[in-house]
């Protein structure tokens, strides 16, 4: 993938450009092969780029004449239906200069406007200066997979890939209002879709586009969900879910450099790799273990079991290059601070270090991996979905009391804050009419899933493999095949009472029958008690500093209690966060205020 950022204020001098020189290589590690700027006096765009497709013919920004008008982009992302798009075009008298998908996507805008966005499937975060217009454009793909945040300042508008590079204009400062505040720790680590945390800094939303003229910001909704009877018999929707998810993973193995997957021997990612073993050779697989973790591992209803044997035994079943790579405990605590660095939030703790640190050793052999996000969304594998709903929230933070006992309970109302962004969510939700109040439900669910909860996992898997200069695709997230999901009955999506059971029947003819019907695990975390020692020597020391600007927000007391003897029986934030991990959010969040200089107003 690539890195983005760019200005906008009219009177772009060599200040501006020098700025916006420091912003891209802020982005650096998102395109470590090379460098790119434009600039005619009242726009300044610039790129980082990975070379994945047409290393000599992709240099950005790209700049394109179309009669007397000119057109320049800047792009990070991939477009799945290159051909199908170049065909089109060329058949409209449009003529290419390479291969690669960047242009295809530049003469896309050129030729229908913001419509060529509904034409296109792919992953994408792109901005088009339209000069004869003096209109920049930019646009973010249905789901969320790319990241594109901006921000308006006295006469200046501003975009990035990443936040970090906003931060390094000198109109943007790191300032946390009250509502910023809230969503960190009432919500974090998820956030509201929109929310750029940061005072002023806002997110354009999965499925929108922003023009921004010298007449101001407007901003669209171009996609959406959409609810609508399932007529398809069972043996039909088997049939249409394998052939949408065969050709999501075909279309996604282009490229020419090595690609890879990751393997975890679960159904999800066992599927991907059986579908791309079938069209790519020699496959890489990778998996994640922990050192000694089988000697501490016990298992839970979030955690049924280990891995490290069932990747193993899809690698030897699909004959792939197989490489699992073990952590130490001191490389998870050593990965705190650059996976935070890398997320420019407060996150996942060892479990967004993880994925970095192997993210890093993936990108020794390959540039690109595909990886099993959002299945369990779309096709409803979570646990919380299949348990007794006693509050109405988001059932990956049941643990609103816990976050009141441990913050200062005058700075907010926790429960508050969540549940109005909960209403707000379930106010979008687009029902179908006749729906019995289960099946109503079960869509609320299943969109709160896609919408609030994927958005943290995709966060993750973005930051966490581009901080390794390494571009993870995500098949399940492919918009047709989400679409068609959407509207799957749960009796359905629940056939032979098993979760993500219609997934299971679709894949049955490439996957052991062991492996179909294994229970959901997720992402695998550290459960060495070392990881907890260190993590609550660590913490104590933050507190007994009065200098740390976490005291600011905790209630002292309540938070040296738990590092003693707090132990957690349920995760305090999706599958995997426990105690350890609510540990280190708190070493996080005190290394956040402190390296961002963040100020609280």
């Amino acid at each position: 993938m690539c890195g983005i950022s760019g200005v906008a204020n009219w009177r772009i001098d060599d200040k501006e450009i020098e700025i916006l020189k420091k912003m891209n290589r802020i982005l650096a590690h998102r395109g470590p092969d090379e460098e790119g700027l434009f600039s005619d006096g009242r726009v300044a765009l610039a790129h980082r780029r990975l070379s994945i497709i047409d290393p000599q013919g992709g240099q950005q920004p790209m700049i394109r004449q179309y009669g007397h008008k000119t057109f320049v982009i800047t792009y990070n992302g991939e477009l799945y239906n290159t051909l199908d798009l170049r065909n089109q075009l060329e058949a409209k008298g449009h003529i290419f200069f390479s291969n690669s998908d960047t242009e295809v996507l530049l003469v896309s805008y050129i030729q229908w406007g913001p419509l060529c966005l509904e034409k296109i499937n792919g992953i994408f975060a792109f901005a088009i200066w339209d000069q004869s217009n003096q209109t920049l454009f930019l646009a973010r793909d249905r789901l969320g997979v790319k990241p594109l945040f901006y921000a308006k300042e006295q006469e200046t508008f501003l975009f990035a890939s990443e936040i970090k590079a906003l931060l390094a204009h000198p109109l943007i400062k790191p300032i946390l209002t009250r509502d910023g505040l809230s969503e960190i720790l009432a919500l974090g680590p998820a956030r509201t879709p929109g929310h750029g945390i940061f005072k002023n800094i806002r997110e354009l939303r999965p499925g929108h586009f922003l023009s921004y003229s010298p007449s101001g910001i407007t901003i669209q909704q171009y996609w959406t969900l959409k609810s609508q009877p399932h007529t398809d018999s069972l043996a039909k929707t088997i049939e249409t879910v394998r052939e949408l998810l065969s050709d999501a993973v075909k279309r996604q193995l282009v490229s020419d450099v090595p690609i890879s997957t990751l393997l975890s021997g679960g159904l999800d990612s066992s599927a991907l790799t059986a579908l791309a073993k079938d069209t790519s050779e020699p496959l890489m697989t990778f998996s994640v273990s922990y050192q000694d973790n089988s000697m501490y591992f016990q298992k839970n209803s979030f955690e049924p079991d280990e891995d490290t044997p069932w990747a193993e035994r899809m690698a030897t079943h699909l004959s792939t290059e197989h490489s699992s790579i073990s952590l130490k405990t001191t490389e998870l605590m050593d990965s705190l601070l650059p996976s935070l660095v890398a997320r420019d939030l407060p996150g996942m703790a060892d479990i967004d270090g993880s994925l970095y640190l192997l993210s890093k050793e993936i990108k020794r052999k390959a540039t690109v991996a595909l990886s099993g996000e959002c299945a369990d969304e779309i096709f409803g594998g979570y646990p919380w979905l299949y348990k007794e709903r006693k509050t109405r929230t988001f059932p990956w933070a049941n643990s609103l009391k816990l976050r009141e006992k441990l913050f200062t309970p005058e700075i907010f109302s926790i429960q508050e804050h969540v549940q109005n962004r909960y209403e707000e969510a379930l106010n979008e939700v687009p029902y179908l009419k006749g729906e019995d109040p289960f099946a109503k439900q079960m869509r609320e669910f299943t969109y709160l899933n896609l919408t609030r909860w994927m958005p943290t996992l995709l966060e993750r898997k973005d930051r966490m493999s581009m901080a390794a200069g390494l571009e993870i695709r995500v098949p399940f997230c492919d918009h047709r095949l989400v679409e068609y999901a959407w509207n799957i009955p749960w009796e359905m999506k629940y056939h032979n009472q098993q979760p993500k059971g219609i997934l299971r029947e679709a894949l049955r003819d490439y996957l052991p029958l062991d492996v179909i019907q294994r229970p959901k695990s997720p992402y695998p975390k550290t459960h060495h008690p070392e990881y907890t020692k260190n993590m609550q020597k660590w913490l104590l020391e933050i507190i007994h500093n009065s200098q740390s600007p976490l005291l600011s927000l905790i209630n002292k007391e309540k938070v040296l209690e738990f590092i003693l003897n707090g132990e957690l029986s349920e995760p305090w934030f999706g599958q995997l966060m426990r105690g350890p991990q609510l540990l280190a959010y708190f070493i996080q969040l005190n290394c956040w205020l402190e390296r961002y200089g963040v100020t609280i107003v």
